[in-house]
């Protein structure tokens, strides 16, 4: 006799299974209760997420985008404005600044090094593009440990950029690096030769950060270096020997020499640089404000009137103060103040850069900053020095620096 066997099979409802079914079914939060009120705002909020999510894949929350950027220098000056603006700016990804003391941009990545250091190239890594702002150009340091920083600086920076896969490098120089020659076009091509030579103060080091400039793309293929040379820059505490010119209580004009005023202010440069940064210009270009100001319009517009010299008298008398030490400034500085060396800014411009200052405004900055220093041949006094010369004229301290060099050869011998 046969038997039948029959198998009851029995489905438990779990928490896990909820019948195991082999059709979908919503999530557990998106059953609909039985009470109408409370299922129709339950449809609701079901239909306002599944809103937000279609939202949501079509306009997904971008990722962070743009390059990131390192700037060396990054703690004071230039390098300090560019480091804000572009943490802050939503085209940037991410900053790594780069100094020997850290900043005040909380929002910047910082590494404190010396830019001369080879460890650099591991800060670096990562980055797409370096602004190199580390150069040492005080007027008062020691010129050789000046120039050992600013070229040993440079060539570290741009060997480091390349072993760290950076792709661009910005360089700061200035436009000084034209010359300042009384046969200079106004305004001079961005592609005009450089006719500087180094008896200026820094131009020397300028030139031979342009020429580490120029060699790096060819012994570091896949590297783009872009150079910005900026007009008479003024901002942010700049001190040069060509803003020192105007603390002097005289302009002194050479005879027969035909000066010509072009600024810009550090705000502009720092734009300028993000252009660069942003890929939005590359090569070799000027920065600074539209057209230029005659001597004559700078002596009206800063109310300080002229102390006219013959080029030997002015020209010898700041060699031999600078020979024997007393002013910072060389003979070459000069030049400077003698003849035009105003620059085009047309590939800014073509990019679509514009300054935002004019050279009259800069000027006013550049005087109110300056107020209340007192500077002859380049070199600062103190009150009762500034007081002294007030008096004399600054024609007097010049032509009576001839009396005093020769005061000084006596007591050596020469």
């Amino acid at each position: 006799m046969g038997v039948t066997w029959y198998v009851r099979v029995i489905h438990v409802r779990t928490e896990v299974n909820r019948w195991r079914r082999l059709v979908s079914s919503p999530d557990p939060q998106d059953r609909a209760p039985q009470d109408p009120e409370v299922r129709q705002r339950h449809e609701s909020d079901v239909r306002q997420r599944h809103e937000s999510d279609v939202r949501q894949r079509r306009n997904p929350t971008p990722a962070p985008r743009g390059p990131v950027v390192a700037v060396t220098g990054a703690a004071s000056g230039v390098g300090a404005l560019l480091t804000a603006r572009l943490a802050a700016s939503e085209e940037i990804k991410q900053v790594i600044a780069i100094d020997e003391r850290r900043g005040d941009v909380s929002e910047a990545t910082w590494h404190v090094l010396d830019v001369r250091d080879p460890a650099i190239a591991e800060r670096l890594r990562g980055a797409d593009a370096v602004v190199h702002l580390a150069l040492d150009l005080d007027l008062e340091g020691d010129q050789a440990a000046r120039t050992a920083f600013n070229v040993r600086g440079t060539q570290t920076v741009l060997t480091a950029a390349a072993a760290a896969g950076v792709h661009r490098v910005v360089l700061c120089t200035s436009a000084m690096v034209y010359g300042a020659h009384a046969d200079n076009e106004l305004p001079l091509s961005e592609d005009a030769e450089l006719k500087a030579t180094a008896e200026a103060t820094g131009v020397g080091d300028l030139l031979e950060i342009e020429r580490l400039g120029r060699r790096a793309p060819r012994a570091h293929p896949g590297l783009n270096v872009t150079v910005v040379r900026p007009a008479v820059l003024v901002g942010a505490g700049v001190d040069t020997a060509l803003t020192r010119y105007f603390e002097s209580p005289r302009l002194l004009v050479v005879a027969g020499s035909r000066p010509a005023w072009q600024f810009c202010h550090v705000d502009d440069l720092v734009t300028a640089l993000e252009y660069a940064v942003l890929e939005k210009v590359d090569g070799e270009l000027a920065v600074g404000c539209d057209g230029w100001l005659e001597q004559e319009e700078v002596e009206e517009l800063s109310g300080i009137r002229r102390m006219e010299l013959p080029s030997a008298v002015a020209l010898g008398a700041a060699a031999r103060l600078h020979r024997i030490g007393l002013t910072p400034s060389p003979a070459g500085d000069l030049a400077y103040t003698m003849h035009p060396w105003v620059v085009s800014v047309s590939r800014l411009h073509d990019a679509g850069w514009r300054p935002r200052w004019t050279n009259e405004e800069v000027l006013a900055e550049l005087l109110e900053a300056v107020s209340g220093n007192h500077t002859v041949a380049g070199r600062r006094l103190g009150r009762k020095d500034a007081t002294a010369a007030g008096a004399a004229g600054a024609t007097v301290a010049l032509i009576g620096t001839a009396a005093l060099v020769r005061k000084v050869r006596r007591r050596r011998g020469l």
